[in-house]
């Protein structure tokens, strides 16, 4: 006979022999990556710097040729997406507002590169004016109605963008695909916005166009992740690497593959930290608090996201970190009233599910849990299929006594752990 030391030995084994089948395999290896952040030099930062400073020089000699101060403007706007530094971004709007000023805002191609600028200013509606006016000129109006199409999305107007989106229809174009994919993934099809994604990546091949099978890895890589398809998603932006060794957004998402799905937040860590030394993006800083809080790192915790909201004070950011502020001070008591003041002035930028979902969120976290739940039932509900949306409709059920309708979204939440990360994972048990 077993003694009951034994037995409880046996148990003890049986355990751990549970917790490891339900570990997940990792699927990253540090040296398929390392490479990429050990780099000393950036050559497209200093090819972009190159050009600003030629430009620069040119427009010294010939102050009349305004087309000089369009290239310098486009020189910010590269340097923006290589550095992360908001001040090339103003400095880019700055010279295109004055480019556009000198031709009497009549030159789509200078219109639709000051809306771009807005766009990544989160000022939608001022990019949306910039694109009626390329579309009042009518020149090369397939381009401007592919703007359209996108700032029509991020302002919450789905038929407009519908309408948009089916002018520009054609299978063969790349950006017809690439938005086709992201309406798809807007209305929830997440297998159709594969699809058409893998054609599109298909074409950026083909064409052989490194920029855009650049952003074509990345966004496949996202889907696929999306779709549970963690090693196709690694596999992607490893991809998009070996296109360009300082592609920030493919570093990131290995990040969060190694944080949320193989649960190694230490080597999570190490990533961002190769990549916040030259890459001045507030909302990494979130993420490194967020994966401190599941280290129970409070310091480490405490010190990102003083680092961030060290950052997001610069007044040049304007309305671009918003959605983080809100759910940043929303988990603060003190800072309950300004997070709702917050959500509410997104609403009136950007008047989409998502932000009606922040609107929401803030009156939920604020006490006033029945408004809370007719915004979530007249604007989110069927509008959006972010899992932090039914997350948090979820926690606003249970808040009205409607505990039934908070277990039916459950399974959906549980499905979508990776996505949600694991610190909130372990919230979704508690629904």
């Amino acid at each position: 006979m077993k003694t009951l030391k034994q037995y409880i030995g046996l148990f003890v084994c049986m355990l751990i022999v549970t917790s490891c089948d339900n570990q997940p395999k990792a699927i990253t290896e540090k040296t398929d990556y390392n490479s990429y952040l050990e780099l000393v030099e950036n050559d497209a930062l200093q090819k972009a710097e190159k050009d600003l400073l030629f430009w620069k020089k040119k427009l010294e000699k010939e102050p009349s040729q305004y087309p000089y101060v369009a290239k310098i403007a486009a020189s910010h706007s590269r340097l923006f997406t290589i550095t992360g530094r908001v001040e090339h971004l103003i400095l880019a709007e700055k010279n295109l507002k004055a480019v556009n000023e000198h031709t009497n805002y009549n030159n789509v191609g200078y219109l639709r590169s000051l809306s771009r600028n807005y766009i990544s200013q989160h000022r939608f509606r001022e990019a949306k004016t910039m694109l009626e006016k390329a579309k009042t000129n009518g020149e090369n109006i397939e381009a401007t109605y592919k703007m359209l199409f996108d700032v029509e999305l991020e302002l919450g107007n789905v038929a407009a963008a519908k309408t948009y989106l089916e002018r520009i229809k054609d299978f063969s174009d790349f950006d017809y695909l690439i938005r086709l994919s992201k309406w798809s993934d807007h209305q929830g099809d997440l297998d159709s916005a594969i699809k058409y994604m893998e054609q599109a990546t298909a074409m950026a091949e083909s064409a052989n166009i490194n920029s855009s099978k650049e952003w074509a890895y990345t966004n496949l890589a996202d889907f696929y992740g999306h779709a549970g398809k963690i090693k196709d998603s690694y596999n992607y932006y490893l991809k998009a690497l070996a296109i360009n060794p300082n592609d920030a957004y493919a570093k990131k998402g290995i990040a969060w593959i190694v944080y949320s799905y193989e649960r190694n937040p230490e080597e999570a860590t190490r990533i961002l930290n190769t990549l916040t030394q030259n890459y001045q993006v507030p909302d990494l800083y979130l993420l490194k608090a967020e994966i401190a809080d599941f280290m129970k790192n409070k310091q480490a915790k405490e010190g990102n996201i003083d680092m961030y909201l060290a950052l997001v004070s610069n007044d040049s950011y304007g309305d671009m970190y918003n959605a983080y502020n809100i759910e940043l001070f929303v988990d603060s008591e003190d800072q309950h009233e300004a997070a709702l003041q917050l959500a509410k002035k997104e609403i009136q930028n950007r008047p989409t599910a998502m932000s009606y979902d922040l609107l929401a969120w803030s009156y939920y976290k604020n006490g006033n849990v029945k408004k809370a739940l007719s915004i979530m039932e007249e604007f989110v509900i069927g509008n959006t299929f972010e899992p932090l949306a039914i997350y948090h409709l979820a926690l606003i059920y249970k808040a009205n006594g409607l505990t039934e309708k908070a277990q039916k979204l459950k399974p959906e939440l549980e499905s979508s752990s990776y996505e949600l990360g694991p610190v909130l994972s372990q919230e979704i048990s508690r629904i």
